[in-house]
């Protein structure tokens, strides 16, 4: 969930307008106009955004809401999202253009024009046939961040079956529930990844998770780091032996798919429950992340782009590998930390590469704030032209920073809202809108917004209530994979006779229109940019033999935007001490990542509770931060 920080102001005095150089080349010049004819026409603006892609067969209604809250997009159209990202630009001037520049953390670089990332992409689709994938399987994913990435996702898309990415970072557990909600047959990894000049050993992990998931049969590993990993006959392959073989052919026929076949799941957490897989399609999903990404970016032909999102969140699915591929930009993508060896590896490879747009989450800038100016000082940063942000909060400091130190005054920053639901982003300015340096700006095209209470009046001006989306748009999930009544009861039932999406997210709009994101209304930390359920953190501590009950919250943390800090009531007869507290914290990191490692694990007697039995989190969080604790009559104790 994408938030952004709440100012003490909302003067016009916070107003950082474009430099004239931008307006006068923006592609999008008159944002009010623009926008008043989207909403007045919807379905006209989106027909214009589906033309600039390619189509097999023209759709034959733009938006079929006879199913609310199932709403079709396109319906009758036939594409393929590869169509428009690789195979149309074979026809132009890009075909020998570079689509993709990676650095790996030691040092290594590889470049593949278009020509070559369409060859790459149909010999691995080969493969993928040859193992028997099948249009509408699912095929899951569990990679660091190296070229066989994009590659392996397009090579799904282009014979349509669906990818399913999990998160590099994630654990055992996380990869074997997300293989078996799948019911993935075939998994693409890797030995291993660099980070911070050491190996993460993924297919050991993703062999231990192939022994709990039994639907399994084929794993292709691309050999990244060249330490010793275990290989099972019949199952285990190595993606460069499979390559060489006469089945990857570099030629492939692109499937054509309809517009509303599924084209990826990607599971997201929630306050309840197990993550949610939301579903995407090939047409609306197309037609929306180019859209916005050509928009908010104003997207030049010449434009390097790096979105530094891991492809394995959403970020990366909509803007570091489809979206500016169906625009046809260059793409940059890199392996490791941002810091490493270095503080001064991003600012590098700004000058090394001549990237003009930067997209990155707070978290990262914070991260390289800390080091100082002196590191970016030291390099030409002249060939940035826009920076973006995504992903939590940026706090007014960080986005001074931002614009100051690396934009060099002259870079606006789009601050970017939305979610894994939303498929791309809902609320961001455009290059020629005035910025206030922690607000989202205003809605995009064709996207209408409102803050409303609990009774869905619209509240005032500068007062908080809940953020919906008024109306459907082409880069929404369609379902919860396999659960469409999750999905209803989600995002729809609240607001149902009005027909709102509720982004689950509180919310103000100022006097100028302009909407300030303040925060998760449900149980979700957001640490470094990535969501972790409440549940789930508190479910790996009960897993604990030494616990009983616990509970999660997210606190502010300078660097990571919130640290999960937690709360135990251990077993009868077991006493805390400093020496549990790490074991509980190891044991967290190995069940989820170590993303969700605690900060710290507090031992009590008793929990704030409901007397239903639900744990009042917003209590323990007043009393960490020693604010008033607030309404306490539903307090069992």
């Amino acid at each position: 969930m994408k938030t952004h920080t709440q100012p003490h102001t909302n003067g016009s005095s916070l107003l950082h307008h474009p430099p004239k150089h931008i307006v006068k080349k923006a592609n999008v010049k008159d944002y009010e106009k623009t926008y008043a004819r989207s909403i007045e026409d919807r379905e006209g603006f989106w027909a214009d955004e589906a033309k600039k892609l390619k189509w097999y067969k023209k759709w034959q209604q733009v938006l079929d809401d006879s199913e609310k809250p199932f709403y079709k997009w396109f319906t009758g159209g036939k594409i393929n999202i590869v169509g428009n990202a690789i195979d149309r630009h074979l026809e132009t001037h890009r075909r020998n253009k570079l689509a993709m520049i990676w650095e790996g953390e030691p040092g290594d670089v590889k470049t593949l024009s278009y020509h070559a990332l369409n060859r790459e992409v149909s010999k691995f689709a080969n493969v993928l046939k040859s193992m028997g994938v099948k249009k509408g399987e699912i095929v899951t994913i569990y990679m660091p961040q190296i070229p066989e990435l994009p590659i392996a996702m397009l090579a799904c898309a282009k014979i349509g079956a669906m990818h399913s990415v999990v998160y590099g970072g994630f654990s055992v557990e996380a990869l074997a529930g997300r293989i078996s909600d799948a019911n993935s047959r075939v998994l693409v990894t890797a030995d291993g990844g660099w980070r911070r000049g050491k190996i993460t050993d993924l297919k050991t992990i993703a062999n231990e998770a192939m022994d709990r998931s039994p639907t399994i049969e084929v794993c292709i590993s691309v050999k990244r780091t060249g330490q010793e990993v275990h290989m099972e006959n019949d199952r285990d392959f190595w993606y460069h032996d499979l390559m060489q073989l006469p089945i990857a052919a570099p030629r492939c026929d692109t499937e054509v798919m309809d517009s509303e076949d599924p084209l990826f799941i990607l599971f997201t957490s929630g306050t309840t429950g197990k993550p949610k897989g939301l579903v995407h399609t090939h047409g609306g999903y197309s037609v929306y992340t180019s859209s916005t990404h050509r928009n908010v970016f104003d997207i030049k032909d010449e434009d390097r782009w790096w979105c530094a999102a891991d492809p394995g969140w959403i970020t990366g699915h909509s803007y570091l590998v489809y979206g500016p591929l169906i625009n046809g930009a260059t793409i940059m993508m890199y392996e490791g930390a941002p810091n490493h060896p270095y503080p001064n590896r991003w600012w590098n490879m700004i000058e090394k590469y001549g990237i003009t747009i930067l997209y990155t989450s707070p978290t990262a800038i914070r991260g390289l704030m800390r080091f100082g100016e002196q590191w970016p000082r030291r390099h030409d940063l002249s060939s940035l032209r826009l920076l973006g942000s995504v992903g939590e909060p940026i706090n007014p400091e960080a986005w001074r920073w931002y614009h100051e130190v690396i934009g060099r005054g002259e870079c606006p920053i789009m601050d970017t809202w939305w979610q894994t639901e939303t498929g791309g982003m809902m609320i961001a300015p455009l290059p020629v809108t005035p910025l206030k340096p922690g607000s989202a700006t205003k809605p995009l095209f064709g996207i209408e917004v409102a803050v409303v209470d609990d009774n869905a009046n619209e509240v005032q001006p500068g007062e908080e209530g809940k953020l919906v989306i008024k109306a459907p748009w082409p880069g929404m999930a369609r379902t919860i994979f396999g659960d469409p009544d999750r999905y209803v009861d989600t995002y729809w039932k609240q607001y149902e006779e009005k027909g709102w999406y509720k982004a689950g997210d509180s919310a103000r709009i100022d006097e100028d229109g302009y909407i300030w994101i303040i925060g998760r209304i449900d149980d979700v930390i957001k640490v470094s940019g990535y969501r972790l359920g409440t549940a789930e953190v508190e479910s790996a501590l009960v897993s604990h033999s030494d616990v009983s009950e616990a509970a999660a919250i997210a606190l502010p943390h300078e660097i990571k935007g919130n640290a999960i800090h937690t709360y135990v009531i251990l077993k009868a007869g077991v006493h805390g001490s400093k020496k549990l507290e790490e074991e509980l914290k190891k044991h967290v990191s190995s069940e989820m990542g170590p993303i969700a490692k605690p900060e710290n694990v507090h031992f009590l007697e008793s929990l704030p509770k409901t007397r239903s039995g639900k744990i009042m989190r917003r209590v323990l969080k007043a009393r960490a931060m020693g604010l008033d604790e607030g309404d306490l009559s539903t307090l069992e104790d």
